[in-house]
């Protein structure tokens, strides 16, 4: 009869043989605590410019986040925390679509991370081949968001995400469009958002925010 070992227990005995260690899910105290750890640490790296781009704006730039290598991957960590923890593991999209132009700076890596595709969202004329075009109000008059029309499958689960939603109407307008090529829309992931704007209210799918949000303009504190 061959020794007992840890992986092969006596016959009489327990079996006290380790299950192999599953990545814990995002919903679970550990993935809560990472997420927690990496909002602060990524909310410090913020700079803030009082007044812009216009009065009563406290701009927060994330820029400094891309300059340094370990806080660009702990964004990329958080948001897949936040994606796995808002919408669940199994549930994660087929397709990220990017914002021009700041949705471009982590979206692709965002997209690699959860094993999706990844599908930009441009002003008018800077794409080529068959597209789809939407309208969104700008301060000083219209402008225009396409994609291409082979970009997103119909039925695709699809997720929005940007830098920041102020107003709200260029993330409007990237809805419309993946509507149009049939795909889910399951909602938007931004890195914050200016409540006092209230932009979320014109989107028609869940909206979701990694850092804590202003509630009011700079004029208002």
């Amino acid at each position: 009869m061959p020794d007992s070992t840890s992986s092969h227990p006596p016959p009489n005995g327990p079996d006290t043989t380790e299950a192999p260690q599953k990545r814990l899910p995002a919903s679970s105290s550990t993935g809560s605590a990472e997420l927690a750890d990496l909002e602060m640490r990524l909310r410090r790296s913020l700079h803030q410019y009082p007044d812009f781009p216009s009065s009563g704006i406290l701009f927060e730039d994330i820029l400094p986040i891309f300059a340094d290598a370990l806080l660009h991957r702990s964004l990329i960590r958080a948001l897949e925390l936040r994606v796995d923890h808002d919408f669940g593991i199994g549930l994660r999209p087929d397709v990220i679509v990017g914002l021009e132009a700041r949705g471009f700076l982590f979206g692709p890596s965002l997209a690699l991370k959860l094993g999706a595709g990844f599908v930009p969202v441009r002003k008018q004329g800077k794409l080529p081949g068959p597209t789809e075009t939407a309208a969104f109000e700008k301060e000083y008059g219209k402008d225009y968001f396409q994609i291409q029309k082979d970009g997103i499958k119909p039925g695709q689960r699809v997720l929005i995400v940007d830098d920041i939603i102020a107003t709200g109407g260029s993330a409007a307008a990237a809805g419309s469009l993946v509507k149009k090529l049939g795909g889910s829309l399951i909602g938007y992931l931004f890195i914050l958002e200016l409540g006092f704007l209230r932009g979320k209210e014109k989107l028609d799918a869940p909206v979701h925010t990694l850092l804590s949000s202003q509630k009011e303009g700079l004029s208002k504190r």
